[in-house]
C-alpha cells in the first residue's frame, strides 16, 4: 500500500539536477511521478499526472521554464511550483513569482534550502 501524500513532477534539462532532485525527495512521503527534460514534455505529463508539486528550472531548450509555468498556472491555478534557475538576479525570481511559481530556488543549491521550499508547499 502506498502511503505518499504529495505526487511530484521534477522538470530540468540537467540529468544531475533532476537526479538530486529526486535524492532530495527521497527524504519526503512524497511519489515523484515524473521526470521531463523540457517543457512540453512537462506539460504533457502536467496534463496526464496532475502533480501536487512541481519544481521547474527556468533555462531549457524550446518551451522555457516561463513559458511552462505560465500555461501549468492556466491549467491548474492551484499549482504548487517551485522555480529552480541557475539565474540569481532578483528579477527573475520575481517574475516567477507574478507568473505563478509558490517559491524559487537558485542553483547551486543543497539539500537544506530545497527542502525549506518544499516544506512550506507540504505544509
Amino acid at each position: 500500500m502506498n502511503t505518499y501524500q504529495k505526487k511530484v513532477l521534477i522538470v530540468d534539462d540537467s540529468v544531475v539536477i533532476r537526479k538530486a532532485i529526486e535524492k532530495f525527495l527521497s527524504e519526503y512521503q512524497v511519489e515523484v511521478i515524473g521526470k521531463a527534460s523540457n517543457g512540453a514534455m512537462a506539460l504533457e505529463m502536467f496534463r496526464e499526472f496532475k502533480p501536487d508539486i512541481v519544481t521547474l528550472d527556468i533555462t531549457m531548450p524550446g518551451l522555457d521554464g516561463f513559458q511552462t509555468l505560465k500555461e501549468m498556472v492556466r491549467i491548474d491555478k492551484s499549482s504548487k511550483i517551485i522555480v529552480i534557475t541557475a539565474l540569481s538576479d532578483k528579477a527573475t525570481g520575481l517574475k516567477a513569482l507574478k507568473y505563478g511559481a509558490k517559491s524559487y530556488l537558485t542553483k547551486p543549491f543543497g539539500p537544506e534550502k530545497f527542502q525549506e521550499a518544499l516544506s512550506r508547499l507540504i505544509d
